[in-house]
């Protein structure tokens, strides 16, 4: 008995083989939760013969793919993934040539293909399908839009739109594939949120408007008194007391803030809920997911994490998801929504929307109109749904705050053409419309906000329409869409290259700030992430490198203290150097000597281990080592050249 597809993903798959026939490449775009993994299980089920390399953004995705593939069969029925050669796409980056002619595939898995657009990893990707012209690509994701990427396309640029088969996350629900969850939207956080509003009441000049607005704020301190806090917003509306449910935060920070809160915002469900807590630099990770998947006790399960499963892993018995990042893009949101949704799952899940700030709570927008969209398509109207009883619920917990609020924010901001018309007087005054975040016009208008908040909502980074003669109008005005990414740019490369001239490298230490206080030693930080993330163009490191840009710290501080060295052995015929030495250019050679042979006799045992290749250079020059006091086989003395760079 071969695997059985759900029927949209059986359609999906036909539909794949057909166009991968004619056109050697299909996309298959459905939302997280719709299965779409066993489409390319079922691929390697029907041709045995054919190998498959198959890539994804981590190991983990594909380990969690391949251990829902087994829940999945049917008892003594086992799916061969013999013919299945899995690459991460940071492996794949990496391969040489030798590695990319051994893979050989006849078929390319792209899992979450709209990652393929990172700058790095698509490199690699372009590389295999260049040496394997003839090899058939399919392609998986929830998305092919890169939203913070200029809303790149990657279904065109990788598929050229073949897509076998695309399904919204509305549709989906519409359609019945998932479960239609209860929404409920709440906020964590009133008081800076009051703060924000107190202020901008008391800065109203017009003495009548702002007596008329400071009795709605009086109306929204009241509200706010009267609701219900967290803790009963949870007992009312969370069906399994004892359930799972994924907490998405947005930074360790403010995760380790949230986990703090759990003992009061949930002390009526469970009053010792089991907390697990996983993201991607955390070696625990793994184990934490694990023990939470295999957590059957009488407590609630709550899983903090940070987005290590916004896409490819799936948790069949979850009960619902709590959000807590104040703004996320309409892909993000929608990929952490869907942790709660699985197609053929029988009981309703529970989204709960809680953000710090009313602003935010605006992202359900995207899903509504999603289904809007798939009523109209598929039924005209929804009276005539066939099979849809709508069980989909929103509700709002904080409605009359939220409905004081923006009463405020309607009352307080002014219309797009006012602030367009300020925007005109701007550019006329200074030259362009590169306007400091707190600029204020003399009449009050929050000018520099706004042009930010155009800029975000173009970009899609927040919810908001800007119609095209409203971008037109403001290209007129020679509106700079990528400000401020663009000048910081100039502004960090510029004072780079002052550095670079003035020292001659671009050894910058972390805290450096530069004469007129800018942060250059953190911008430094920030560039070698961006590279190591994908996240820097191919030109922007050209330009770098042009200055000689230390990508690996501390190999570079490793080659920089061996050649000292080096240059002292030459010099004196010995590394026998004293502790206290020094170099014309301020290396303290003898410290660093002296780390060495403490961490190479064992004595330093909080520092990494040197490598065989640095004993090895080191020896070349008469290092005389000191006794090791522990046991070290050569196998397992490993490291990489920067391993004791011992950072002087």
């Amino acid at each position: 008995m071969g695997m059985e597809l759900f029927l949209h993903n059986q359609i999906a798959y036909e539909s794949a083989l057909k166009l991968m026939e004619t056109s050697r490449k299909a996309a298959v775009i459905h939302p997280t939760g719709t299965g779409k993994s066993f489409i390319a299980f079922k691929l390697a089920e029907d041709f045995p013969q054919s190998r498959i390399c198959w890539l994804a953004p981590s190991e983990y995705i594909y380990q969690t793919q391949l251990e829902n593939l087994r829940q999945a069969q049917h008892e003594g029925e086992e799916i061969k993934t013999d013919s299945i050669c899995f690459l991460t796409y940071a492996r794949l980056m990496k391969e040489d040539a030798a590695g990319i002619s051994a893979l050989r595939p006849d078929y390319i898995i792209l899992d979450e293909f709209h990652r393929c657009g990172a700058a790095e990893w698509g490199k690699g990707v372009l590389r295999l399908l260049s040496e394997y012209p003839k090899a058939r690509i399919l392609g998986l994701s929830a998305t092919n839009i890169r939203y913070l990427d200029n809303q790149r396309n990657m279904a065109e640029e990788l598929f050229d739109g073949c897509i076998a088969s695309e399904m919204t996350l509305g549709e989906a629900i519409v359609k019945n594939i998932l479960p239609a969850p209860t929404y409920v939207m709440s906020v964590y956080s009133y008081q800076e949120e009051l703060k924000k509003w107190e202020k901008r009441v008391s800065s109203v000049e017009n003495a009548g408007l702002r007596t008329a607005n400071d009795e709605i704020l009086q109306k929204l301190r009241r509200a706010v008194e009267n609701a219900d806090g967290l803790d009963r917003v949870f007992a009312r509306h969370m069906k399994e007391a004892y359930g799972k449910y994924i907490v998405f935060c947005s930074g360790k920070e403010q995760m380790e803030e949230m986990k703090s809160h759990a003992g009061d915002w949930f002390s009526l469900v469970d009053k010792c809920p089991h907390i697990y807590t996983i993201y991607y630099d955390s070696t625990s990770s793994r184990k934490e997911f694990a023990a939470f998947k295999e957590d059957k006790s009488n407590h609630l399960k709550l899983l903090y994490c940070i987005d290590m499963l916004n896409e490819g892993v799936h948790v069949d018995d979850i009960d619902g998801v709590i959000l807590l990042r104040p703004t996320v893009s309409p892909i993000l949101y929608l990929q952490q929504i869907g942790r709660a949704l699985s197609a053929g799952k029988s009981k309703q899940p529970v989204i709960f929307d809680i953000v710090n700030n009313f602003d935010s709570l605006g992202c359900i927008d995207s899903l509504t109109e999603e289904m809007d969209e798939a009523f109209r398509s598929l039924y005209g109207k929804r009276e005539q749904a066939e099979g849809f009883s709508e069980p989909f619920q929103i509700i709002d917990e904080v409605k009359n705050c939220r409905q004081l609020f923006w009463q405020l924010k309607k009352n307080l901001t002014a219309s797009w053409d006012i602030y367009y018309a300020a925007a005109s007087s701007y550019r006329s005054t200074y030259g362009s419309l590169k306007v400091p975040k707190a600029f204020t016009t003399k009449n009050g208008l929050t000018l520099g906000s706004w042009i930010q908040t155009q800029r975000r909502i173009k970009a899609g980074k927040i919810g908001g329409r800007l119609t095209e003669e409203q971008i037109k109008r403001l290209d007129t005005l020679g509106m700079i869409w990528d400000f401020p990414a663009k000048e910081s740019w100039e502004k960090g490369y510029q004072a780079l290259s002052v550095y670079y001239q003035k020292y001659g490298n671009t050894d910058v230490k972390a805290d450096y700030v530069t004469e007129d206080g800018y942060k250059l030693g953190k911008w430094v930080s920030n560039l070698r992430q961006q590279k190591k993330h994908g996240e820097l163009s191919p030109e922007r490191i050209q330009s770098l490198d042009a200055l000689e840009m230390i990508w690996d710290k501390n190999a570079y501080l490793w080659n920089r203290n061996y050649q000292a060295a080096r240059q002292y052995y030459e010099e004196n015929k010995h590394l026998k150097v004293p502790a206290s030495y020094c170099t014309q250019d301020g290396i303290r050679l003898g410290n660093w000597i002296q780390n060495l042979k403490q961490i190479y006799a064992g004595k330093k045992k909080t520092a990494a281990a040197l490598s065989e290749e640095q004993i090895r250079q080191l020896d070349a020059i008469g290092m005389q080592w000191e006794k090791k006091t522990y046991r070290r086989t050569n196998a397992k003395v490993r490291g990489s050249a920067a391993s004791a760079s011992l950072i002087l």
